[in-house]
């Protein structure tokens, strides 16, 4: 005799799967996105961008700090491929040097203040009161540009190297703590999170293995998003002259050391005008590319 089914128990509820999870066809969607033609070109500007800088070493054949009696050469004179600034320093050696300054500023100032602002959201989901604290604290960060921002640290620490990461990693603090805590709260009206709580799982349970991974998903295109801010917010502050010290170069300070020079030499400028918007555009269509994967 076949089974009765029990009408009195409640159906189950089961988390909705999370776009980290592959499909029925083996296939991870975040591979899918970045599979298309649009991701792919991003990841080869920016793949050429990051390749320039890492190998910088050794494709530079000058030092990017030391000058020479051949100054505002233009591009291809003998030994400078892009010629020489005004104080005879190699172009391309600069440019090299300047991409891997650049890049490793945004690849410790972008994680660390994702981190920072995911832990403080996770901070405000355990309590309200934390909650209110921490939106507050999110809120006085948020009321100052980050060009603002920076001269007030800057004013604060000095130039340099180490406050250009803080600025950097303080002005997407509150871009990724709100980012999430708008998940959580989205997450946490939905019924297989309630279905949880009257199962008896806990609270830190629900929070870490079920609201957590359906929530993260636009921390990866934010991601992306903040590494283009990372590079804008550094060459700005290169450019004012807030950013790292001279002699050493960054895109920033190439581009502001040419605009004295551009009516003479507009090749100074080229270099990291070129640089700067290839790493940007990549950065941008890769974001883009996520964003259509995580809207679906």
């Amino acid at each position: 005799m076949t089974a009765m089914t029990d009408l009195s128990a409640p159906p189950e509820v089961r988390a909705p799967r999370s776009r980290r999870t592959p499909t029925r066809k083996g296939r991870h969607p975040y591979r899918a996105a970045l599979s298309s033609t649009r991701a792919r070109t991003g990841l080869a500007l920016v793949g050429l961008v990051v390749l320039a800088g890492l190998l910088a070493p050794v494709l530079a054949g000058h030092s990017p700090t030391d000058q020479s009696g051949l100054t505002l050469a233009p591009v291809g004179a003998p030994g400078h491929p892009l010629g020489t600034d005004d104080l005879g320093r190699d172009l391309f050696s600069r440019l090299l040097y300047g991409i891997r300054a650049d890049l490793g500023i945004i690849a410790v100032a972008v994680p660390l203040g994702a981190v920072l602002g995911c832990l403080l959201a996770l901070a405000a989901a355990l309590h309200p009161v934390v909650d209110t604290v921490v939106q507050r604290a999110f809120d006085l960060v948020l009321a100052f540009p980050g060009l603002i921002l920076a001269l007030a640290v800057t004013a604060v620490l000095g130039p340099g190297r180490l406050p250009v990461i803080l600025v950097v990693a303080l002005a997407e603090v509150p871009v990724f703590g709100r980012l999430l805590r708008t998940g959580i709260l989205s997450q946490r009206g939905r019924e297989y999170v309630t279905a949880a709580r009257v199962g008896g799982t806990s609270g830190s349970r629900i929070l870490t293995r079920h609201v957590l991974p359906n929530a993260a998903d636009p921390l990866v295109v934010q991601f992306a998003l903040s590494l283009t801010v990372a590079v804008f917010l550094e060459g700005a502050m290169s450019f004012l002259g807030v950013g790292v010290r001279p002699p050493d170069p960054t895109l920033g300070a190439v581009l502001s050391q040419s605009m004295p020079h551009l009516a003479q030499a507009p090749h100074f400028a080229a270099g990291p005008l070129v640089t700067v918007t290839a790493l940007v555009l990549g950065l941008s269509l890769v974001a883009e590319a996520l964003n259509r994967e995580v809207r679906r």
